[in-house]
Formats: structure tokens, sequence, C-alpha cells
């Protein structure tokens, strides 16, 4: 057998396909201490899309004082521009946009996919958006409106959905309340965040079907792990069993969350693709190119990468 490819045995229920929303260059790179060069980052978004990841997230047009690690947005972007992305069109990449500022500057660059970044928790949102929980959606609702004008996507991410550290669990019923209303707002898809890593397989297929009773399509969730307790490829195989086919990962599992310390590392893209593939899940992604690109990222970073299909196949 081939040591990069799992022996495949699908399950029965599953789905035959999954998509992978690599959230590295942003999530994954924003917790950094030290900052990254810009053109790193533009090798390491053109590297992710050769290896086939099918969507990748740039970047993040949030104030430089807040997060800034990420205040070269822009150039960023620019950089893109003049690089081989194979077959890729660098407007297609989406952005996090934190306010209508931020959407004004992801317009500027005629980008066609933004993101928001909004709280189960009022302490979380506090913390991070300067907003209350129910100030949250006063907040949004003209930039996700504003870009449904301009004929752009919007992603809804939703942090602290399976616990706080502040707050402690989080009743599923309040993280369903606010994710139905920021798709009520306009937004395309939700993205259900276990910020903190706390989440376990029950508590994931509760909430899923939670969604869904109240009448939120499978194809507009994603699921967001972090690996803090060991649980994100137990949480990503519940999903599945409920019928989840977006997940967000990181490549190598980098990141973190500025406003919570508690949050370590993203589910792993590779350890990800890795289970998808033992599975029989078609992903898209060269499993190979990923590891070495991830490779490559920890010998910038100076440090070996944490995913374990990484540490066993680079």
């Amino acid at each position: 057998m081939n040591r990069t490819t799992p022996s495949s045995y699908p399950v029965a229920g599953y789905p035959d396909r999954v998509t992978v929303y690599e959230v590295g260059p942003r999530d994954g790179l924003q917790n950094e201490a030290a900052l990254v060069p810009t053109e790193v980052k533009a090798e390491l978004v053109a590297r992710l899309l050769a290896a086939g990841l099918p969507v990748v997230e740039a970047t993040s047009f949030v104030h430089p004082r807040w997060v800034p690690q990420l205040a070269d947005a822009e150039d960023l972007l620019r950089t893109l521009d003049g690089m081989d992305l194979h077959h890729a069109d660098r407007r297609d990449l989406p952005v996090l946009v934190p306010n209508e500022r931020g959407l004004d500057r992801a317009l500027e660059l005629g980008c066609r996919h933004v993101a928001i970044f909004g709280s189960a928790t009022e302490t979380f949102a506090q913390r991070n958006l300067n907003r209350g929980l129910e100030d949250q959606f006063t907040m949004f609702e003209p930039v996700v409106a504003r870009a449904r004008q301009q004929g752009l996507d919007v992603r809804a991410y939703v942090s602290m959905c399976f616990g706080d550290p502040w707050e402690g669990a989080v009743p599923v019923e309040q993280v369903v309340r606010v994710g139905t209303r920021l798709l009520d707002l306009g937004a395309g898809q939700l993205s259900l965040g276990d910020t903190i890593g706390v989440g376990t397989a029950g508590h994931v297929r509760a909430l899923v079907r939670a969604f869904t009773e109240a009448g939120v399509p499978l194809d507009r969730l994603a699921l967001h792990f972090h690996d803090t307790y060991g649980q994100a490829l137990a949480n990503a195989e519940a999903a599945l069993g409920e019928g989840v086919t977006t997940f967000d990962a990181s490549a190598g599992g980098l990141g973190g969350c500025p406003y919570a310390h508690s949050a370590t590392g993203n589910l792993a893209t590779e350890d990800l693709v890795w289970m998808l593939h033992g599975l029989g899940i078609e992903t898209g992604v060269d499993l190979d190119a990923l590891v070495a690109t991830s490779t490559w990222l920890a010998g910038r970073l100076g440090r070996p990468s944490p995913s374990a299909v990484v540490r066993a196949l680079g």
C-alpha cells in the first residue's frame, strides 16, 4: 500500500464528496506572533490552490490594530494578481470583512466572496466585535445587504457554538437562533465554529439536527473544528454522519483566535483529507502536494507542523 494513500472503506449513508474549505492563510496565520512576509502568504495560497483545494480563504480586511498579521491584505491580493493561481481567479478567493469599511476595501479589489464573523455568545461578541449579542446583527445587516446588492456571495461564521471560555456551555437553541438570523440577513452559508475545541460527537449531532429541524438545509451548513481536546476528527465524522458536506480546515493545523487564548489549532487539512479519503469520500485534494506545502510552511515558520499526517508523511 502507498503510505500516502489510506485504504478506502466507504460507509453507507456518508456523502460521496466533501468540500474542504481551506482557512489557513487567514485563520491559520492570524494568530502568528511573528509577521509572515506577504510573499510567503501569496505562495501559500498558490500552493494550496495547486494542491486542489476548491476554496482558499485568502485574508481579512480587519483593522491592522486588531490583527497586525493581516495588515497586508491589499498587498497580498495585488501580489496574487501577478501569480499563476492554477486556473483560479484571485477575485473568487473569499475574504473576511468585519464591517462596512472592510466591505469597502474588498469591493475596491473586486472580491466576489466575503465572510462576516459573528458570535453565539454575549461575552465573545463584546470582546471580538465590541458589540452585544443582539447589536451584532445591526452591524452585519448593511454589510450583507450591500454585498448582496453588488452580487457578492456572503458566508457567515458563528464562533463559540459549542462552548465559551467566559460563559461555559452554550445552549444549542441559542446557537440556532443566532445562526438562523444570520442566514435570514442574506448569508448563503453558515460556518459553525467550535472555537475552543470543547465539542464532542454527540453535541455535534445535536446541533446539526437542531438546525435541520429549524428548516436550514444541510448544504447551507459548514463545520469549523479546533483540536484543543483532540476531538476534531471525531466531530467531523459525526457531522458527516448527519450529512454535512462542507468542512473548514487549516493546512498544517495552524491557527487559533486572537481574542480567545484557549483556542488552539484548527483541524488540520491533511488529517481531515486522510480520513475522508479513507472513507472513500472525494475531495479533489492531492494529499502529497498538500503535505509538501505544510512542510514548506513549517520551515518558514521555524517549527514543526502540529498535523499528525504532516508529521507522518513530511
